[in-house]
């Protein structure tokens, strides 16, 4: 896998990674036979690779609502993986109590995600037509300053 050097240092993606292997050794202590729980650890699995995936995903992109759409995803992630929990709970995974670690590295995530979404460039943005991530003071229906921009396809393309 190519990964940016950068980004694996950065302290989000590496508390990211140190979820997903404790994770992951948790998941190992699931049952092969247990159906319900063979579903909620492909979930967990799944849920704490995207805190490392969209993270390297935002940092490929300098866009801010691109950003943002990935931390919305992360935020989901991370928000499931904390009630999976309870799933695991309830369909007697017994050794519960390890899950716990799990929560305490998500709140741990969950500043650093605080302070990396505050380092976004608010002025680097295009205007997000559904209204979901642009930046604060720009709406869905601003003008595009990129319209006023004169573009003639015809200076692009070239006839031999």
């Amino acid at each position: 896998m190519l990964r940016n050097k950068q980004t694996e240092h950065l302290p989000i993606y590496r508390k990211g990674n140190e979820i997903y292997e404790v994770v992951s050794k948790i998941a190992d202590l699931i049952p092969d036979d247990h159906e319900k729980l063979q579903f909620v650890k492909t979930e967990i699995l799944t849920d704490s690779l995207i805190l490392m995936v969209k993270v390297a995903g935002a940092e490929a992109s300098s866009l801010y609502d691109i950003k943002m759409e990935c931390a919305t995803i992360i935020r989901k992630a991370a928000h499931n993986l904390i009630i999976h929990y309870h799933s695991l709970e309830m369909f007697g995974f017994e050794e519960i109590e390890y899950y716990t670690i799990v929560r305490d590295l998500l709140e741990e995530y969950r500043l650093l995600f605080i302070d990396w979404v505050a380092s976004f460039d608010i002025t680097n943005y295009t205007i997000d037509r559904w209204g979901l991530f642009n930046p604060p003071g720009v709406g869905p229906f601003d003008h595009d300053p990129d319209d006023d921009i004169p573009f003639n396809p015809d200076d692009f393309y070239f006839e031999d």
